[in-house]
């Protein structure tokens, strides 16, 4: 299979390459961009903690006045090498790691059947909400969490939407996803970023963990996603309202079987993970108040039934009468709501502030699991916007407002870019994290870093 994807990689180098100039005689619109993005740990011996070299195409053509074909792909060595044996040095793959990804791949046809309806069909981005980044509304597309940093990433959907416009102001736009993918996890130092602590009774030590998931069945109720969104605008403002028809992309733990593996208190627990099914609604608005610029985004989620997680404590007992479980609700059949306010504004002297307020992350769940973040970033730029400086960036993370001294978070990134030329970026930042208490922030404060990225789009 990897030598599979490896002749693939090859010949689409080569078809780009040797296609270059015909492509852009028939007006096909080329761009990308060259990222490199380079970590290492603040605390001896400055651990090397990512290594990314990413090169993005983008294709758009417009075949005809009605349609037009749009793609967008990676092609990237990321990570490092991971050589525990000779043999791996016989595997390119692991002595210098690589993927190709398609990002996105669709056709959008205009004027489909009439004149106000517009429709894309393929691999696809579908974004909603107006927050800057992170977007509770923002439910069709899987999240993209391999790194953590990079707040509001989703991966594209095989999918089909549309857009009906019903004039200049007002339109609806839906989307039939009928795949189910769950959001991709973390990696790197971030790995265990997301994955909850694990409370077990007193005396009991956890020596070996193992899961499995369950997939949704790929058929046209289980694995549907579906969505609708009607959009306008009014009074100075833009505003939507909509409706997803959903799963959680991050699976939850229904039943855990327990298992002894010594005499002192030494456990195993093999543990089946599942995604519920859930309604979205959300709202949100933009605009501007005498030059400030405002917006509001709300997601209530309603869970289609009560999630419960089972605990198997039979062979712990081995009692001859039947098994020994308990049950815990995970998830109450209830409305919660997640939300973020955000404010910026540009001043004459070309600083730049943008403040947001979010009630609840994107991995949070119930009334009682929101967490409050506020996020903050001032920056200012000099030399006709060559250099930009931005001293304050980051945030601050409250999980327990009746203990804050022991329930929060402190995320500060300052950053330094140069535009070395019109389309070439160099950033020099760092990521500096503390807290206590459970927070996926807090969880970080051992790998403070220095980050380096050079942007260079064509």
């Amino acid at each position: 299979m990897k030598r599979v994807n490896l002749i693939f990689i090859m010949i689409t180098v080569l078809l780009i390459s040797t296609n270059i100039t015909k492509a852009q005689e028939s007006n096909l619109k080329i761009s990308g961009k060259l990222l490199t993005d380079q970590r290492f740990l603040l605390e001896s011996p400055n651990d090397w903690a990512w290594n990314e070299n990413r090169l993005t195409l983008n294709f758009d053509k417009k075949i005809t006045d009605n349609s037009k074909f749009y793609s967008e792909i990676w092609l990237r060595n990321i990570g490092l090498p991971n050589i525990s044996s000779s043999a791996d040095l016989y595997n390119k793959n692991i002595v210098d790691p690589y993927n190709l990804e398609v990002r996105e791949a669709y056709v959008q046809l205009f004027g489909f059947l009439t004149e106000d309806l517009d429709v894309k069909i393929g691999r696809q981005r579908i974004t909603w909400g107006t927050a800057d980044k992170l977007n509770p509304t923002d439910n069709l597309n899987p999240y993209d969490l391999e790194d953590i940093l990079d707040f509001g990433r989703h991966r594209g959907s095989d999918a089909i939407s549309f857009d009906y416009y019903f004039n200049s102001e007002f339109s609806l736009q839906g989307a039939y996803i009928p795949f189910f993918q769950p959001a991709n996890m973390p990696v790197g130092i971030f790995a265990n970023a997301l994955t909850p602590a694990m409370e077990l009774p007193q005396g009991m030590t956890l020596m070996e963990f193992t899961d499995q998931i369950n997939m949704p069945a790929y058929n046209l109720g289980e694995s549907s996603t579906a969505g609708l969104k009607f959009k306008g605008f009014a009074a100075g403002f833009d505003f939507s309202l909509s409706y997803v028809w959903g799963r959680d992309g991050m699976p939850i733990s229904i039943y855990n079987t327990f298992t002894p593996v010594d005499a002192i208190g030494g456990i195993s627990i093999n543990s089946d993970l599942s995604f519920y099914r859930t309604h979205i609604f959300g709202a949100d608005m933009a605009g501007s108040i005498g030059g400030v610029g405002v917006w509001a985004e709300a997601a209530a989620f309603l869970p289609e039934s009560e999630v419960i997680m089972t605990n198997d404590l039979s062979a712990m007992y081995a009692l001859p009468s039947g098994s020994v479980t308990q049950d815990s609700v995970m998830l109450e059949k209830e409305v919660y709501l997640k939300f973020i306010l955000g404010a910026d504004y540009n001043f004459a002297n070309g600083t730049y502030l943008n403040v947001q307020y979010l009630h609840g992350f994107i991995n949070e769940r119930g009334r009682d699991n929101l967490n409050d973040y506020f996020f903050v970033q001032l920056e200012r730029k000099f030399f006709d916007d060559k250099l930009k400086l931005a001293p304050l960036a980051g945030g601050f993370i409250v999980s327990d407002w009746s203990d804050v001294g022991n329930n929060y978070a402190l995320v500060y990134v300052p950053e330094v870019s140069y535009m070395a030329t019109d389309n070439a970026e160099i950033i020099l930042s760092a990521a500096i994290f503390d807290g206590k208490g459970d927070n996926i922030f807090s969880g970080l404060k051992d790998y403070n870093m220095m980050m380096f990225k050079l942007k260079y789009s064509f």
